[in-house]
């Protein structure tokens, strides 16, 4: 009678294993597509079997593993950040590209060729009342292009430093939902799967933004360090970024040129050099690299504002050093630009034809030796194709100094196209194998169902003839007393 009792005992234990088997893989099934989910396995152990002391063997349920790989959660992290900036590259790239075309079409160098064609038909008909019109309403057309470009560039890097701060407050968010997820991953007395699963499905979100490294603590909870070095997370503590303008010093040559951005750390100590990728390195770069090369900064006027200001001081060094009439007595001529004189990086934006200039006022004979009537509007020209260093940028035409700041635009974006498309391939590969690791597969789910289902009818038939056989022992010893 008491083997009987002791495999009744034994059979029902395993009945619960089977049980809690079956409970896990439903769950797997339930959660296939949650993201964050790592396949969880629940572990058997046998149970010595000695019929002489009593052990009647069976198993029992042990622990429940996860499937989870750091490593390959820590691959998908990896490429997922450089896939956000990326994407960000592409999206910021494909703006400014749109403000310096390069067809000739629109623009600065439309304006720019059609006050050329006015020098040259100026310089046929010296005279002219209609050329010298033209000459003044080209110029007007160039100082607008100017203007409209340097100051689509300046919103578009206002807009670059307002993404910066949301981009740094979604952050922080994400942050605080991992604190919360730590103080209750610290407080569980046993794993929580569907807990392992808001925590990775938010590391992973948080990893399009910036750079960061996660370690798993003792306890359950998460650490979160960007680039390794700056606490962003640590148990159920926070430690929130912050965005900083930057202004140049006033002692710099540019004292009024536009800020630059800073990332700082919870403590105000300036981490923007350790914010190296993700959608917030990308624009961190612009504000600080990209931005500045065109628009200027504390040191540097802006390739754009040097070459507003170098054109407009070659024509007004042309036109004031001819004469608009030999008199007597002779007449010299006026400049034809205006512009902001105070900063270097602003004159783009406030580029402008005198308004008080009119065409009678355009010099058009040069002094020489010799004296040439139309000697101004030829070297105005000229202009065009330089052949003196004079008419140069840093020894290219000003249409060829145009080109190489929109080539430069357009380099950029081919390259973030050409990144984004690695980045893409090399993600959905890091997910695929992730997924061979640690994902859910319903066929493999349904075969253990189907195991498990078996091993519990088993076991469940042999429960109900170990308790006939106990039924009929009883009933043979009742009769026999």
């Amino acid at each position: 009678m008491a083997n009987v009792l002791s495999s009744l005992i034994s059979a029902a234990g395993a009945l619960d294993a089977f049980t809690q088997a079956l409970d896990v893989t439903q769950n797997n099934v339930a959660n296939a597509q949650t993201p964050g989910y790592a396949k969880q396995t629940q572990l058997l152990t046998a149970m010595p079997f000695d019929p002489s002391n009593g052990s009647t063997g069976g198993v029992r349920a042990a622990v429940v593993v996860s499937s989870r790989d750091q490593y390959a959660e820590q691959a998908v992290r990896q490429q997922n950040v450089l896939l956000g900036q990326a994407q960000q590259n592409v999206t910021s790239f494909t703006s400014l590209q749109s403000l310096f075309d390069i067809s000739g079409n629109s623009g600065i160098p439309l304006a720019l060729n059609n006050l050329f064609t006015s020098f040259s038909a100026w310089g046929q008909t010296p005279t002219s009342t209609d050329a010298r019109q033209n000459v003044i309403d080209g110029a007007t057309d160039l100082a607008n292009a100017f203007q409209q470009t340097a100051t689509g560039m300046a919103q578009a890097a206002q807009n670059n430093s307002s993404q910066i701060h949301q981009t740094v407050v979604q952050i922080n968010q994400l942050a605080g939902q991992l604190a919360g997820y730590n103080s209750q991953a610290m407080s569980d007395a046993t794993p929580d799967a569907g807990l392992d699963a808001q925590i990775n499905s938010t590391l992973e979100q948080l990893s399009q933004y910036v750079n960061f490294t996660a370690s798993q603590q003792s306890d359950g909870s998460v650490t979160v360090l960007v680039n390794g070095q700056v606490p962003l997370v640590i148990g159920d503590k926070t430690y929130a970024l912050q965005d900083q303008p930057v202004t140049p010093d006033p002692a710099s040559p540019n004292p009024g040129a536009p800020p630059t951005m800073s990332i700082r750390s919870s403590d105000g100590t300036d981490i923007t050099s350790q914010v190296t990728s993700g959608q917030l390195g990308a624009l961190v770069n612009l504000a600080n690299k990209v931005f500045p090369q065109y628009l200027g900064d504390g040191n540097n006027a802006g390739d754009l504002n040097t070459m507003a200001k170098q054109f407009a001081d070659r024509v007004n060094q042309l036109l004031t050093q001819g004469n608009i009439s030999d008199g007597p007595p002779p007449v010299a001529g006026v400049p034809l630009f205006t512009y902001d004189a105070t900063n270097a990086t602003n004159v783009a934006q406030t580029l402008a034809v005198d308004p008080t200039v009119t065409g009678d006022q355009l010099a058009a004979i040069s002094t020489g030796p010799p004296e040439v009537s139309n000697g101004v509007p030829l070297a105005l020209s000229a202009l065009a194709d330089p052949q003196s260093s004079d008419d140069e940028i840093n020894g290219a035409s000003f249409t060829g100094f145009y080109g190489n700041m929109a080539a430069t635009i357009g380099s950029d974006l081919n390259d973030a196209n050409d990144s984004l498309q690695v980045q893409q391939s090399a993600l959905a590969q890091a997910q695929n194998l992730r997924q061979q690791v640690s994902g859910v597969s319903l066929d493999e789910e349904a075969a253990v169902l189907l195991q498990f289902q078996q091993a519990y009818e088993a076991n469940s038939k042999l429960i109900t003839i170990l308790d006939q056989l106990s039924e009929d022992t009883i009933n043979m010893l009742i009769v026999t007393s």
